[in-house]
């Protein structure tokens, strides 16, 4: 058994594979703290918009999306703004089918939608994220005010139109003979039956090869033989699978999901606890009141978790994300800010109990 506890931030579906991880493995994720997200942007297809508005990833100093635009702030402090409609063309494939706005496998979920400037809509779906936030409102890390009835009303309208739409992306898909797993409401009986008769190409027929994958990582991680490898493309494996070994199918967040963790679609925002509007009072480098930065800093210092599993830009590729497991306060802070596009999260997993740092 590891002895880290790790405290990681990740998108609904980044979310949902480390449900699925602590669902099946012994999983050093201890917290999960879950993003608002609409959908993310190929790295790529992005640097390939940016040219046509005659601008490259390190012109900018920080991104925001809010009211059907992408605003670019550049370091020239000017600030050029993308109609989403134009930026529908580099929004992921898988993103099409994701029928979750609020990470609802979470602990805590945040984001901006239904807040004010400056603050940001907290989620406390857990019994633990409830002990959390109280005890970062007890020293002090955060302050906290209700959402307003209007507020809460647009946020669960939005999460209903995404279900909407992408369950209609989903039925097409299906009606085309392309399988959407994690949608699938079968008994957890099938589910296991069905993984345990899946391995790797399986994986590929039925997530990778048609624009299902999210490029979490998971299946490299869970691979106990290191056979599945990521670097800026979809998993590609080398060798074969044990006949015994199914992780790489099981831990997926697009295929089979277990009846305690899949989506209700009636239910916009999912299950919750409680869902206050939060402001930080420790930092505000970060976006929408800094509360990711905040939180993490709070388990960090109070020993709650050993280590933080967070996405950081590269220094030498302007924007580009990786993934990394760190204790430093001062690593979180400077990661604070949402990257806009996917990288293998859990690759930083993978040999944890070795490294030294």
């Amino acid at each position: 058994m590891s002895e880290h506890k790790i405290a990681m931030v990740g998108t609904p579906c980044e979310i949902m594979a480390a449900s699925k991880l602590q669902y099946y493995t012994d999983s050093p994720i201890d917290v999960k703290l879950g993003l608002f997200c609409m959908e993310n942007f190929s790295y790529k297809y992005f640097e390939n918009l940016l040219r046509e508005y005659d601008l490259k990833m390190d012109d900018i100093e920080k991104f925001q999306i809010d009211k059907g635009f992408i605003s670019l702030l550049l370091k020239t402090k000017e600030t050029v703004k993308i109609p989403l409609s134009i930026a529908k063309r580099i929004i992921r494939k898988n993103c099409n089918i994701c029928v979750e706005l609020t990470s609802e496998t979470s602990d805590i979920s945040i984001g901006s939608i239904g807040s004010d400037d400056n603050w940001s809509t907290l989620i406390i779906r857990t019994k633990k994220g409830e002990e959390i936030v109280n005890g970062a409102i007890k020293q002090k890390f955060i302050e906290t005010k209700e959402l307003t009835e209007t507020q809460f009303k647009l946020l669960n309208k939005i999460a209903e139109s995404k279900i909407n739409k992408n369950i209609d992306t989903i039925e097409r898909r299906e009606f085309l003979a392309r399988p959407v797993l994690y949608q699938r409401d079968i008994n957890d009986d099938s589910i296991t039956k069905e993984i345990s008769q899946s391995q790797f190409l399986d994986l590929k027929s039925n997530v990778i090869d048609v624009g299902a994958c999210v490029l979490c990582g998971a299946c490299e991680y869970a691979c106990p033989d290191s056979l599945i490898t990521i670097n800026d493309t979809k998993p590609l494996i080398k060798g074969e699978c044990h006949q015994d070994c199914h992780m790489c199918f099981t831990v997926c967040p697009r295929t089979y999901i277990p009846s305690d963790l899949i989506n209700d679609n009636s239910k916009a925002l999912g299950d919750f606890i409680k869902i206050i509007s939060v402001k930080s009072l420790k930092h505000t480098q970060g976006q929408d009141g800094s509360i990711v930065t905040t939180l993490l800093d709070y388990l960090l210092t109070n020993n709650i978790v050993t280590d933080a599993l967070i996405v950081d830009k590269k220094d030498h590729l302007a924007w580009k994300p990786y993934a990394k497991i760190t204790k430093d306060i001062d690593e979180v802070v400077k990661s604070g800010g949402t990257k806009y596009s996917v990288c293998p999260v859990f690759k930083a997993m993978k040999n944890i109990d070795e490294e030294v740092y």
